[in-house]
Parts: structure tokens; sequence; C-alpha cells
């Protein structure tokens, strides 16, 4: 298995509060989130398992679900559904794209 699922997964618990406190507020973008964040570490895992271009296929999905967990972030933030995301939480969900972005190409 590559290192950054590992990280990927430990990104994961350290978003299970946020997770909780936006879907008090919106349950449908909670919801959003979890599957979008779910994805990035599924995906990761089946790409670890698959040669060739279905690798690339799985690694630029879960660089398009570490997308969209950023942007539900944004959107949460924009909404005043939570507070500024904290930089460290941002710099490793930006670590995790820069990986995916590199696997996928």
């Amino acid at each position: 298995m590559l290192r950054i699922y590992s990280f990927i997964v430990e990104t994961l618990r350290l978003l299970v509060g946020l997770f909780q406190e936006i879907a008090r507020e919106d349950s449908d973008l909670g919801r959003q989130l979890r599957r979008a964040a779910s994805s990035v570490a599924l995906n990761v895992a089946e790409g670890t398992g698959v040669s060739g271009g279905n690798q690339k296929l799985r690694f630029r999905t879960a660089l398009g679900s570490a997308r969209e967990v950023g942007a539900c972030l944004d959107v949460a933030e924009a909404l005043g559904y939570i507070d500024t995301v904290d930089a460290g939480l941002r710099d490793r969900l930006d670590r995790i794209t820069a990986t995916l972005y590199r696997l996928s190409h």
C-alpha cells in the first residue's frame, strides 16, 4: 500500500468532528463530505491493486474526491456552518491532492 494511504486515513480521523458539525447544520452537505472523503481512501486502495490505465483512473477519481472534500469545507465555511478550517488540515489536504495529481498523470 502506498504511504499516502495511511496519511489519508489519518486525515479522515481529523475530519470526523467537522463531518458531525457540518451535518448538524446541513445533513446533505455532511453526507457529501463523508462520501467524498471516504472515496479518496477507497479509490487509492483500489488503485494500488490494479495497473496501467485502470490505476491512473482510480487515482484520478481519488483526486477529484479530494478536491471535492476541499470544496465542501469551503462551502461550509462560506455558509457559516463551521469556523475557518485549521491551516494544518488544509495543508494535509493539499499534500494529498498534490500526491494524487502526480500519481494520476
